[in-house]
């Protein structure tokens, strides 16, 4: 996969969040502070203005939107997004091209260094119920084509992402809520889930 093809499935995914920021801050007002869509939205922006602009090659691009993501002031999604894309860059391609082992690495790279970060798992309703069975899909994947990665990746985000409906929070204000959280999807993975949407999206 070329840069460019790579670049283009990036803005469909911060499309896809910006697109969302409506539903994003109605489940966020129930038990958070209501702001996740507006700050998820934001991350969208930068990243999206960032791959635009973005000189050089594949590490570049995503060096480019990491640091992009670290001047936004906002809520606790900006250092988690920017920790999981600087970890993606770290393992990216120099050069304009990315093979499939190679985007394997990149989402295996910004998974362990945002997994060390958050330490939150699966089951404790946030943005890593979609993100480490996408990450899991990504693995997982034995083919050759991106566009089927890609779509392996978003299936198992948003199943993620719906099954967070189910648990109680563990993190943040809306821990304090405890088992009146469950019935409401995490915020934060549901962001995750429409990001990995528009990734499938060439």
């Amino acid at each position: 996969m070329t840069k460019d093809a790579f670049a283009a499935r990036l803005k469909n995914a911060c499309a896809s969040v910006a697109a969302a920021e409506q539903e994003l801050t109605e489940i966020d007002s129930r038990f958070g502070d209501a702001d996740h869509g507006l700050t998820m939205s934001k991350i969208a922006g930068a990243v999206s203005a960032a791959v635009e602009q973005a000189e050089g090659g594949i590490q570049a691009l995503l060096d480019d939107a990491a640091g992009a993501v670290m001047t936004l002031n906002g809520g606790s999604a900006v250092p988690l997004w920017n920790t999981w894309l600087d970890g993606m860059q770290e393992a990216a391609p120099e050069g304009e091209e990315i093979g499939i082992a190679e985007l394997q690495a990149v989402f295996a790279q910004g998974l362990e260094e945002l997994r060390d970060m958050s330490g939150a798992r699966v089951g404790d309703k946030t943005m890593m119920d979609a993100l480490i069975p996408a990450s899991g899909a990504i693995a997982a994947y034995s083919g050759e084509d991106e566009a089927e990665l890609f779509a392996a990746a978003a299936r198992a985000a948003m199943e993620g992402a719906e099954a967070t409906r189910g648990f109680v929070s563990k993190f943040g204000r809306a821990r304090s809520y405890g088992e009146k959280t469950i019935g409401t999807p995490d915020a934060g993975a549901m962001s995750m889930a429409y990001f990995f949407q528009g990734l499938a999206r060439p």
